[in-house]
């Protein structure tokens, strides 16, 4: 028996190259991504700078358009110097007629609303019984003064005590005070207008029992009013009687009514401190009425000239008060090229429209007057051919 044996078999060569070791070709990934990454990062960077580089080109080729302004000029000037204030009117003579004397109506000699003069009678009371106690008291005193007489002549010749005499005197003189006693009764009791002036509602009937001090009617003189108003503890100094005041009411905007400063109070009121002031207005039509509510102004001295400008060219805010003022600058061509600044002014009074400006501007400065809500500092204007508006014919002065 014959037993072959096999050598065993190698494994199979893999045909071609052999694959590299694995950390060689991960390198080469990381390699290639890396280099990806690296490109696409720089194209885009790329992209950046130039879109940023054509904005900035495209904003500086284009430039906004000027925006119309109305320009109006700084000027130097003498302004009205002005110290407002709130006050009231009063009469310079009202009061309510009333009756000394107790007594019953006999007659109403007026018509309600009426214009009277000083010493009319307005009411008669019921004086019957004093008529008859002021005849009584005559026929007293022509008794008594007979009596006089003849013990006069009787003391002439001694034929009489001078006793006698003086008695009679004494009736004579107590007749006499009762005469002038009683006609005061009954001139109380025929109340008559104490001044002239204009009657109001009437608040009697004929025939009603009147207590004294019992009110009839009111009288009031309108031919002059007093408007009553306080200053300030500062403006003291700058007061002073005879000063021009300008009054005026909401039942007449239209119309100003001027009056002299007649009284101002010596006195500081610790309170509140403020003084009272008093003027007196001549009021000849009648149109002012006590107790309207009046806006005064009093005309002080002039001042200096001051720098002003139109009170829409003040732009009023929590930061300051300011106004866009004109630059003037050449541009590249050689034109002239206008501008503006926003300048910070403290301001002053406002007269007539035009607001006092204390510093931060000059006499002939240019300032925008209206536009400036799309306007800032820097920005590129061009003066507008409308017309500016124009202020009121009678301008508030307060």
């Amino acid at each position: 028996m014959t037993i072959s044996t096999e050598a065993p078999i190698a494994p199979k060569a893999v045909e071609g190259k052999s694959s590299p070791p694995r950390p060689v070709r991960m390198r080469r990934w990381f390699i290639i991504v890396g280099g990806l990454l690296v490109l696409l990062v720089g194209l885009l960077w790329g992209f950046n700078t130039f879109r940023n580089h054509m904005i900035a080109q495209f904003f500086a080729n284009m430039k906004p358009p000027p925006i119309p302004v109305s320009v109006a000029e700084a000027k130097s000037e003498v302004i009205p110097h002005l110290l407002t204030a709130i006050g009231d009117l009063a009469a310079v003579h009202q009061v309510d007629v009333t009756t000394d004397v107790a007594g019953r109506i006999t007659k109403i000699m007026f018509e309600a609303g009426t214009t009277v003069k000083a010493g009319d009678p307005l009411v008669q009371l019921y004086d019957e019984p004093d008529q008859a106690d002021l005849a009584s008291f005559k026929a007293l005193a022509t008794a008594a003064s007979l009596a006089l007489d003849r013990s006069k002549s009787l003391a002439a010749r001694q034929f009489g005590p001078q006793a006698t005499v003086d008695q009679n005197q004494a009736s004579f003189d107590q007749a006499n005070a009762s005469i002038a006693k009683t006609e005061a009764i009954i001139s109380q009791k025929l109340i008559r207008a104490p001044f002239s002036g204009d009657l109001g509602v009437r608040k009697v009937e004929l025939g009603q029992f009147l207590s004294a001090g019992s009110q009839i009617v009111s009288l009031t003189d309108l031919s002059h009013v007093y408007v009553n108003f306080t200053a300030a503890e500062k403006d003291r100094a700058i007061l002073a009687v005879d000063q021009t005041v300008r009054v005026k009411v909401d039942a007449y905007p239209s119309r100003v009514f001027e009056g002299k400063i007649t009284a101002i109070e010596p006195q500081i009121s610790a309170d509140t401190r403020t003084v009272k002031v008093q003027a007196t207005i001549a009021n000849l039509d009648h149109a002012l009425k006590p107790g309207m509510f009046a806006s005064t102004t009093v005309v002080l001295p002039a001042q200096p000239a001051v720098v002003t400008v139109p009170e829409t060219a003040v732009d009023y805010t929590l930061y300051g008060d300011s106004v866009f003022r004109i630059k003037e600058s050449k541009d590249d061509k050689g034109e002239t090229r206008l501008t503006v600044e926003r300048t910070f002014v403290r301001t002053g009074t406002r007269v007539d429209g035009r607001t006092v400006i204390v510093s931060g501007l000059q006499a002939g400065d240019r300032v925008v007057a209206l536009g400036q809500l799309k306007l800032q500092s820097g920005a590129a204007v061009v003066i507008s051919t409308d017309p500016q508006p124009q202020n009121p014919a009678n301008p508030p002065r307060y």
